[in-house]
Protein backbone atom coordinates (compact mmCIF):
# COMPACT_ATOMS: atom_id res chain seq x y z
CA UNK A 1 0.00 0.00 0.00
CA UNK A 2 1.56 3.19 -0.83
CA UNK A 3 0.55 6.57 1.47
CA UNK A 4 1.37 9.77 0.26
CA UNK A 5 1.90 10.50 3.51
CA UNK A 6 5.13 8.79 3.96
CA UNK A 7 7.11 11.76 2.00
CA UNK A 8 6.33 14.54 4.30
CA UNK A 9 7.64 11.87 6.72
CA UNK A 10 10.53 11.68 4.62
CA UNK A 11 10.85 15.70 4.38
CA UNK A 12 10.39 15.72 8.18
CA UNK A 13 13.50 13.21 8.21
CA UNK A 14 15.53 15.52 6.53
CA UNK A 15 14.76 18.58 7.90
CA UNK A 16 17.44 20.47 9.55
CA UNK A 17 14.53 22.46 11.91
CA UNK A 18 13.38 19.14 12.84
CA UNK A 19 11.07 18.55 15.61
CA UNK A 20 9.50 15.36 17.36
CA UNK A 21 6.57 14.51 15.19
CA UNK A 22 2.98 13.55 16.71
CA UNK A 23 0.99 11.48 13.83
CA UNK A 24 -3.42 12.07 14.50
CA UNK A 25 -5.83 10.68 12.72
CA UNK A 26 -8.70 8.41 13.50
CA UNK A 27 -8.32 4.73 14.56
CA UNK A 28 -7.71 2.12 11.95
CA UNK A 29 -6.33 4.81 9.26
CA UNK A 30 -3.22 3.68 9.34
CA UNK A 31 -1.58 5.54 11.11
CA UNK A 32 0.93 2.64 12.79
CA UNK A 33 1.33 1.07 9.21
CA UNK A 34 2.74 4.39 8.25
CA UNK A 35 5.24 4.54 11.30
CA UNK A 36 6.51 1.38 10.87
CA UNK A 37 6.91 1.54 7.16
CA UNK A 38 8.53 4.75 7.93
CA UNK A 39 11.36 3.19 10.00
CA UNK A 40 11.17 0.40 7.82
CA UNK A 41 12.28 1.97 4.65
CA UNK A 42 13.74 4.94 5.83
CA UNK A 43 16.40 3.89 8.88
CA UNK A 44 18.88 0.89 9.16
CA UNK A 45 16.92 1.02 13.01
CA UNK A 46 13.66 1.27 14.14
CA UNK A 47 12.26 0.83 17.49
CA UNK A 48 8.32 0.49 18.35
CA UNK A 49 7.18 1.11 21.87
CA UNK A 50 3.65 0.62 21.91
CA UNK A 51 2.62 2.21 26.13
CA UNK A 52 -1.28 0.39 25.77
CA UNK A 53 0.31 -2.88 25.34
CA UNK A 54 3.66 -2.68 27.37
CA UNK A 55 2.75 -1.31 30.65
CA UNK A 56 6.38 -0.85 32.02
CA UNK A 57 7.26 1.54 29.85
CA UNK A 58 5.57 3.81 32.33
CA UNK A 59 7.83 3.32 35.10
CA UNK A 60 10.39 4.43 32.55
CA UNK A 61 9.02 7.92 31.96
CA UNK A 62 8.13 8.31 36.15
CA UNK A 63 11.65 9.46 36.68
CA UNK A 64 13.72 11.51 35.46
CA UNK A 65 12.71 13.28 31.70
CA UNK A 66 16.15 13.54 30.85
CA UNK A 67 16.47 12.52 27.69
CA UNK A 68 19.51 10.65 27.44
CA UNK A 69 18.41 8.84 31.07
CA UNK A 70 15.40 7.63 29.06
CA UNK A 71 17.47 6.64 26.07
CA UNK A 72 19.31 4.06 28.58
CA UNK A 73 16.56 3.06 30.04
CA UNK A 74 14.43 2.33 27.06
CA UNK A 75 17.31 0.78 25.30
CA UNK A 76 17.48 -1.85 27.83
CA UNK A 77 13.81 -2.58 27.25
CA UNK A 78 14.34 -3.63 23.61
CA UNK A 79 17.49 -4.90 24.01
CA UNK A 80 19.08 -2.76 21.52
CA UNK A 81 21.12 0.37 21.27
CA UNK A 82 19.76 3.81 20.07
CA UNK A 83 21.22 5.52 17.66
CA UNK A 84 20.76 8.95 16.81
CA UNK A 85 21.86 8.78 13.20
CA UNK A 86 20.10 5.70 11.88
CA UNK A 87 17.20 4.39 14.48
CA UNK A 88 13.64 5.31 14.21
CA UNK A 89 12.12 5.91 17.88
CA UNK A 90 8.24 5.23 17.57
CA UNK A 91 6.06 5.83 20.47
CA UNK A 92 2.37 4.74 19.58
CA UNK A 93 -0.75 5.06 21.76
CA UNK A 94 1.32 7.85 23.28
CA UNK A 95 -1.98 9.36 25.25
CA UNK A 96 -1.88 6.14 27.85
CA UNK A 97 1.58 7.50 29.52
CA UNK A 98 1.11 11.41 29.66
CA UNK A 99 4.78 11.92 30.51
CA UNK A 100 5.68 10.16 28.01
CA UNK A 101 3.96 12.89 25.41
CA UNK A 102 5.63 15.79 27.80
CA UNK A 103 9.16 13.97 27.38
CA UNK A 104 8.81 15.28 23.89
CA UNK A 105 9.26 18.82 24.71
CA UNK A 106 12.88 17.76 26.27
CA UNK A 107 14.11 15.57 23.32
CA UNK A 108 13.41 18.71 21.45
CA UNK A 109 15.18 21.11 23.44
CA UNK A 110 18.11 18.76 24.70
CA UNK A 111 18.57 16.22 22.03
CA UNK A 112 16.97 16.89 18.66
CA UNK A 113 19.54 14.16 17.08
CA UNK A 114 17.06 11.80 18.24
CA UNK A 115 13.78 11.17 15.46
CA UNK A 116 10.81 10.47 17.37
CA UNK A 117 7.37 10.08 15.64
CA UNK A 118 4.44 9.37 17.85
CA UNK A 119 0.77 8.78 17.45
CA UNK A 120 -2.40 8.13 19.29
CA UNK A 121 -5.65 7.54 18.63
CA UNK A 122 -7.25 9.15 21.09
CA UNK A 123 -5.09 11.67 21.79
CA UNK A 124 -7.19 14.70 21.09
CA UNK A 125 -9.90 13.29 23.65
CA UNK A 126 -6.42 13.37 26.34
CA UNK A 127 -5.40 16.19 25.74
CA UNK A 128 -9.16 17.84 26.53
CA UNK A 129 -8.82 15.70 29.64
CA UNK A 130 -5.85 17.69 30.78
CA UNK A 131 -2.92 15.85 29.61
CA UNK A 132 -0.04 18.18 29.50
CA UNK A 133 1.26 18.53 26.21
CA UNK A 134 4.36 19.95 24.79
CA UNK A 135 3.03 23.29 22.88
CA UNK A 136 5.39 24.47 20.04
CA UNK A 137 7.92 21.74 20.52
CA UNK A 138 6.14 19.05 18.43
CA UNK A 139 5.16 18.72 14.69
CA UNK A 140 1.38 17.52 13.19
CA UNK A 141 0.86 14.79 10.54
CA UNK A 142 -3.13 14.11 10.04
CA UNK A 143 -3.69 10.87 8.63
CA UNK A 144 -7.07 10.53 6.62
CA UNK A 145 -8.47 7.35 5.16
CA UNK A 146 -6.74 6.55 1.50
CA UNK A 147 -7.74 9.24 -1.16
CA UNK A 148 -8.85 8.97 -4.38
CA UNK A 149 -5.51 8.58 -5.84
CA UNK A 150 -3.56 6.71 -2.90
CA UNK A 151 -6.80 3.94 -3.81
CA UNK A 152 -6.03 4.07 -7.26
CA UNK A 153 -2.08 3.38 -6.21
CA UNK A 154 -3.37 0.54 -4.16
CA UNK A 155 -5.54 -0.76 -7.08
CA UNK A 156 -2.11 -0.93 -9.18
CA UNK A 157 -3.22 2.49 -11.38
CA UNK A 158 0.02 4.36 -11.26
CA UNK A 159 -0.40 5.30 -14.81
CA UNK A 160 -4.07 7.17 -14.14
CA UNK A 161 -2.75 8.74 -11.08
CA UNK A 162 0.22 10.29 -13.06
CA UNK A 163 -2.73 11.25 -15.73
CA UNK A 164 -4.68 13.21 -12.66
CA UNK A 165 -1.15 14.36 -11.47
CA UNK A 166 -0.03 16.15 -14.52
CA UNK A 167 -3.43 18.00 -14.65
CA UNK A 168 -3.46 17.49 -18.65
CA UNK A 169 -7.05 17.52 -19.66
CA UNK A 170 -6.74 16.70 -23.26
CA UNK A 171 -4.69 13.32 -22.38
CA UNK A 172 -7.20 12.77 -19.06
CA UNK A 173 -10.34 13.02 -21.97
CA UNK A 174 -9.82 9.53 -22.92
CA UNK A 175 -9.99 7.99 -19.78
CA UNK A 176 -13.17 9.60 -18.29
CA UNK A 177 -15.07 6.81 -17.89
CA UNK A 178 -12.50 4.97 -16.79
CA UNK A 179 -12.15 7.04 -13.69
CA UNK A 180 -16.12 7.53 -13.19
CA UNK A 181 -15.98 3.35 -12.93
CA UNK A 182 -12.96 3.86 -10.36
CA UNK A 183 -14.76 6.69 -8.66
CA UNK A 184 -18.03 3.96 -7.86
CA UNK A 185 -15.79 1.49 -6.72
CA UNK A 186 -13.94 4.13 -4.29
CA UNK A 187 -17.39 5.45 -3.01
CA UNK A 188 -18.44 1.83 -1.86
CA UNK A 189 -14.98 0.78 -0.33
CA UNK A 190 -14.21 3.32 1.10
CA UNK A 191 -10.57 4.67 2.40
CA UNK A 192 -10.32 2.64 5.04
CA UNK A 193 -6.69 0.72 4.82
CA UNK A 194 -8.49 -3.12 5.75
CA UNK A 195 -11.50 -2.49 3.34
CA UNK A 196 -8.68 -1.44 0.57
CA UNK A 197 -6.58 -4.01 1.23
CA UNK A 198 -9.88 -6.89 0.70
CA UNK A 199 -10.79 -5.21 -2.17
CA UNK A 200 -7.30 -4.90 -4.14
CA UNK A 201 -6.91 -9.13 -2.96
CA UNK A 202 -10.17 -10.53 -3.29
CA UNK A 203 -12.63 -8.34 -5.14
CA UNK A 204 -15.40 -9.27 -3.07
CA UNK A 205 -17.51 -6.34 -1.97
CA UNK A 206 -19.50 -8.67 0.45
CA UNK A 207 -16.50 -8.93 2.26
CA UNK A 208 -15.54 -5.68 2.21
CA UNK A 209 -18.47 -4.60 3.81
CA UNK A 210 -18.25 -7.32 6.44
CA UNK A 211 -14.92 -5.12 7.47
CA UNK A 212 -17.10 -2.07 7.33
CA UNK A 213 -19.23 -3.10 9.86
CA UNK A 214 -16.82 -4.06 12.13
CA UNK A 215 -14.64 -1.12 11.95
CA UNK A 216 -17.99 0.95 12.68
CA UNK A 217 -18.83 -1.70 15.28
CA UNK A 218 -15.41 -0.98 16.54
CA UNK A 219 -15.83 2.50 16.59
CA UNK A 220 -19.02 2.07 18.92
CA UNK A 221 -16.99 -0.06 21.25
CA UNK A 222 -14.45 2.71 22.09
CA UNK A 223 -16.88 4.97 23.00
CA UNK A 224 -17.85 2.35 25.83
CA UNK A 225 -14.10 2.46 26.36
CA UNK A 226 -12.77 5.68 26.49
CA UNK A 227 -16.21 8.17 26.93
CA UNK A 228 -17.80 8.56 30.33
CA UNK A 229 -20.57 6.49 30.87
CA UNK A 230 -23.05 9.43 30.87
CA UNK A 231 -21.65 10.53 27.65
CA UNK A 232 -21.44 7.50 25.63
CA UNK A 233 -25.51 7.40 24.80
CA UNK A 234 -25.53 10.81 23.42
CA UNK A 235 -22.22 9.79 21.09
CA UNK A 236 -24.81 6.89 19.88
CA UNK A 237 -27.34 9.18 19.40
CA UNK A 238 -25.66 11.57 16.86
CA UNK A 239 -23.34 8.70 15.39
CA UNK A 240 -26.44 6.93 14.34
CA UNK A 241 -28.10 10.30 13.08
CA UNK A 242 -25.80 11.34 10.40
CA UNK A 243 -26.81 9.43 7.59
CA UNK A 244 -30.07 10.89 8.18
CA UNK A 245 -28.90 13.97 8.73
CA UNK A 246 -27.09 13.72 5.14
CA UNK A 247 -29.79 13.08 3.65
CA UNK A 248 -32.20 16.44 3.91
CA UNK A 249 -32.08 18.87 1.22
CA UNK A 250 -30.95 21.18 3.85
CA UNK A 251 -27.84 19.30 5.66
CA UNK A 252 -27.00 21.38 8.28
CA UNK A 253 -27.29 19.54 11.43
CA UNK A 254 -30.35 19.83 13.22
CA UNK A 255 -30.31 18.79 16.64
CA UNK A 256 -34.43 18.19 16.99
CA UNK A 257 -33.32 15.29 14.48
CA UNK A 258 -31.77 12.92 16.78
CA UNK A 259 -34.24 13.57 19.97
CA UNK A 260 -37.32 15.35 20.49
CA UNK A 261 -36.62 18.34 22.33
CA UNK A 262 -32.85 18.10 22.10
CA UNK A 263 -30.92 21.41 22.24
CA UNK A 264 -26.91 22.05 21.47
CA UNK A 265 -25.75 22.16 25.55
CA UNK A 266 -27.29 18.56 25.44
CA UNK A 267 -24.61 17.22 22.64
CA UNK A 268 -22.05 19.53 22.10
CA UNK A 269 -19.51 17.80 24.39
CA UNK A 270 -20.13 14.49 21.91
CA UNK A 271 -19.59 16.40 19.57
CA UNK A 272 -16.47 17.51 20.11
CA UNK A 273 -15.87 14.50 21.13
CA UNK A 274 -16.22 12.56 17.94
CA UNK A 275 -14.26 15.24 16.06
CA UNK A 276 -11.43 15.24 18.59
CA UNK A 277 -11.04 11.15 17.93
CA UNK A 278 -11.27 12.31 14.09
CA UNK A 279 -14.15 10.37 13.30
CA UNK A 280 -16.12 12.97 11.74
CA UNK A 281 -15.94 16.57 10.40
CA UNK A 282 -17.43 19.67 10.90
CA UNK A 283 -18.82 21.96 8.31
CA UNK A 284 -19.33 25.53 9.61
CA UNK A 285 -21.48 27.94 8.11
CA UNK A 286 -19.96 31.49 7.42
CA UNK A 287 -22.17 34.61 7.08
CA UNK A 288 -20.54 36.62 4.15
CA UNK A 289 -17.28 36.00 2.34
CA UNK A 290 -14.53 37.90 4.06
CA UNK A 291 -10.92 37.19 4.70
CA UNK A 292 -9.86 35.06 7.00
CA UNK A 293 -12.84 32.80 6.69
CA UNK A 294 -13.07 31.73 10.23
CA UNK A 295 -13.26 35.45 11.51
CA UNK A 296 -17.18 34.95 9.51
CA UNK A 297 -17.74 31.49 10.95
CA UNK A 298 -21.20 30.53 13.00
CA UNK A 299 -20.21 28.00 15.61
CA UNK A 300 -23.85 26.97 16.14
CA UNK A 301 -24.31 26.00 12.52
CA UNK A 302 -22.74 23.33 10.87
CA UNK A 303 -22.93 20.02 8.80
CA UNK A 304 -21.71 16.74 10.26
CA UNK A 305 -19.68 14.82 7.77
CA UNK A 306 -18.23 11.27 8.62
CA UNK A 307 -14.03 10.46 8.87
CA UNK A 308 -14.91 8.12 5.20
CA UNK A 309 -17.31 7.68 2.49
CA UNK A 310 -17.27 4.09 2.64
CA UNK A 311 -18.45 3.83 5.89
CA UNK A 312 -20.85 6.53 5.38
CA UNK A 313 -22.21 4.20 2.58
CA UNK A 314 -22.22 1.34 4.82
CA UNK A 315 -24.22 3.69 7.33
CA UNK A 316 -26.43 4.42 5.14
CA UNK A 317 -27.00 0.19 4.05
CA UNK A 318 -26.10 0.54 0.75
CA UNK A 319 -25.62 -2.71 -1.12
CA UNK A 320 -22.99 -3.54 -4.17
CA UNK A 321 -25.93 -3.36 -6.44
CA UNK A 322 -25.58 0.52 -6.37
CA UNK A 323 -21.74 -0.30 -7.90
CA UNK A 324 -23.75 -1.43 -11.39
CA UNK A 325 -26.62 0.43 -11.02
CA UNK A 326 -25.51 3.27 -13.87
CA UNK A 327 -24.45 6.34 -11.60
CA UNK A 328 -26.91 5.67 -8.55
CA UNK A 329 -23.95 5.89 -5.87
CA UNK A 330 -23.03 9.23 -6.97
CA UNK A 331 -26.89 10.50 -5.90
CA UNK A 332 -27.44 8.54 -2.73
CA UNK A 333 -28.65 10.74 0.42
CA UNK A 334 -29.70 13.26 -1.91
CA UNK A 335 -25.33 13.90 -3.56
CA UNK A 336 -24.60 13.08 0.20
CA UNK A 337 -21.40 10.40 -0.92
CA UNK A 338 -21.07 12.79 -2.99
CA UNK A 339 -20.17 16.01 -0.49
CA UNK A 340 -18.76 13.69 1.38
CA UNK A 341 -16.16 12.65 -1.07
CA UNK A 342 -15.22 16.37 -2.41
CA UNK A 343 -15.05 17.36 1.46
CA UNK A 344 -12.44 14.21 2.02
CA UNK A 345 -10.27 14.93 -1.10
CA UNK A 346 -10.16 18.70 -0.11
CA UNK A 347 -8.93 18.26 3.23
CA UNK A 348 -6.65 15.11 2.84
CA UNK A 349 -5.12 16.40 -0.81
CA UNK A 350 -5.64 20.40 -0.28
CA UNK A 351 -4.70 20.13 3.47
CA UNK A 352 -7.46 23.00 3.66
CA UNK A 353 -10.50 23.96 5.77
CA UNK A 354 -13.94 24.27 4.43
CA UNK A 355 -16.92 26.32 5.18
CA UNK A 356 -20.14 26.24 4.07
CA UNK A 357 -22.41 29.43 2.96
CA UNK A 358 -26.30 29.83 3.05
CA UNK A 359 -27.68 33.39 2.81
CA UNK A 360 -30.29 34.51 5.20
CA UNK A 361 -33.05 33.21 3.35
CA UNK A 362 -31.59 30.14 2.61
CA UNK A 363 -32.05 31.03 -1.34
CA UNK A 364 -28.58 30.26 -2.42
CA UNK A 365 -26.37 28.09 -0.67
CA UNK A 366 -22.95 27.06 -1.39
CA UNK A 367 -21.44 23.60 -0.70
CA UNK A 368 -17.71 24.43 0.21
CA UNK A 369 -16.02 27.69 0.66
CA UNK A 370 -12.42 27.51 0.83
CA UNK A 371 -9.35 30.29 0.88
CA UNK A 372 -6.17 30.50 -0.43
CA UNK A 373 -3.44 33.32 0.05
CA UNK A 374 -5.78 36.19 -0.71
CA UNK A 375 -8.51 34.34 -2.83
CA UNK A 376 -11.98 32.93 -1.86
CA UNK A 377 -13.02 29.55 -4.00
CA UNK A 378 -16.40 28.88 -3.97
CA UNK A 379 -17.26 24.78 -4.88
CA UNK A 380 -20.58 23.78 -5.74
CA UNK A 381 -20.78 19.80 -5.37
CA UNK A 382 -23.18 18.35 -7.99
CA UNK A 383 -23.87 14.35 -8.03
CA UNK A 384 -26.06 14.41 -10.92
CA UNK A 385 -25.72 15.24 -14.43
CA UNK A 386 -28.15 18.88 -13.79
CA UNK A 387 -25.47 21.21 -14.09
CA UNK A 388 -27.48 24.66 -13.27
CA UNK A 389 -25.22 26.75 -10.74
CA UNK A 390 -27.74 29.71 -10.10
CA UNK A 391 -26.67 29.62 -6.46
CA UNK A 392 -22.81 29.55 -7.26
CA UNK A 393 -23.91 32.51 -9.52
CA UNK A 394 -25.31 34.30 -7.13
CA UNK A 395 -22.70 33.77 -5.03
CA UNK A 396 -19.98 35.12 -7.16
CA UNK A 397 -21.90 37.95 -8.73
CA UNK A 398 -22.37 39.73 -4.63
CA UNK A 399 -19.40 38.93 -3.91
CA UNK A 400 -17.52 39.52 -7.06
CA UNK A 401 -15.46 36.79 -7.01
CA UNK A 402 -14.06 35.94 -10.61
CA UNK A 403 -14.44 32.53 -10.90
CA UNK A 404 -16.04 29.79 -9.21
CA UNK A 405 -15.44 25.77 -8.94
CA UNK A 406 -18.09 23.27 -9.74
CA UNK A 407 -17.25 19.40 -9.05
CA UNK A 408 -19.95 17.25 -10.89
CA UNK A 409 -19.92 14.35 -13.50
CA UNK A 410 -18.97 16.14 -16.41
CA UNK A 411 -15.51 16.84 -17.79
CA UNK A 412 -13.18 19.67 -17.71
CA UNK A 413 -14.07 23.32 -19.01
CA UNK A 414 -14.20 26.03 -18.60
CA UNK A 415 -16.76 29.15 -18.64
CA UNK A 416 -16.24 32.63 -18.15
CA UNK A 417 -17.54 32.80 -14.07
CA UNK A 418 -17.03 29.09 -13.50
CA UNK A 419 -14.52 26.08 -14.07
CA UNK A 420 -16.13 22.83 -14.02
CA UNK A 421 -13.98 19.83 -12.45
CA UNK A 422 -14.53 16.28 -13.33
CA UNK A 423 -14.91 14.53 -9.60
CA UNK A 424 -12.03 12.77 -9.99
CA UNK A 425 -9.80 15.80 -10.56
CA UNK A 426 -10.62 16.70 -7.12
CA UNK A 427 -6.82 17.25 -6.77
CA UNK A 428 -3.95 19.97 -5.97
CA UNK A 429 -2.84 19.48 -9.72
CA UNK A 430 -6.72 19.83 -11.14
CA UNK A 431 -7.39 22.92 -9.07
CA UNK A 432 -3.65 24.56 -10.17
CA UNK A 433 -5.27 24.30 -13.58
CA UNK A 434 -7.82 27.39 -12.78
CA UNK A 435 -6.45 30.69 -14.14
CA UNK A 436 -7.90 33.70 -11.76
CA UNK A 437 -7.84 36.91 -13.01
Amino acid sequence: MRRLALNTLIEWKDSKKRKPLIIRGARQVGKTWLMKEFGRTQFHNCVYLNFDENRRLAAIFEQDLNPEKLILALSAEVGKKIDPDDTLLIFDEVQEVPRALTSLKYFYEEAPEYKIVAAGSMLGVALHQGTSFPVGKVSFLDLYPLNFKEFLYALGEDALVALLESGDVERIHPFHLRYIELLRQYYFVGGMPEAVDCFVTDKDYNQVRNIKRELLAYYQQDFSKHADSGLVPRLNMIWQSIPMQLAKENKKFIYGQIREGARAKDFELAIQWLSDCGLIHLVHRIKKAGLPLNAYMELSAFKIYMVDVGLLAEMGNLTQQTIVDGNRIFTEFKGALTEQYVLQQMIADLGVTPYYYSAENARCEVDYILSEEDRILPVEVKAEENLRSKSLRTFCDKYEISKGIRCSMSEYREQEWMVNIPLYMVTKSGLRRIRFE
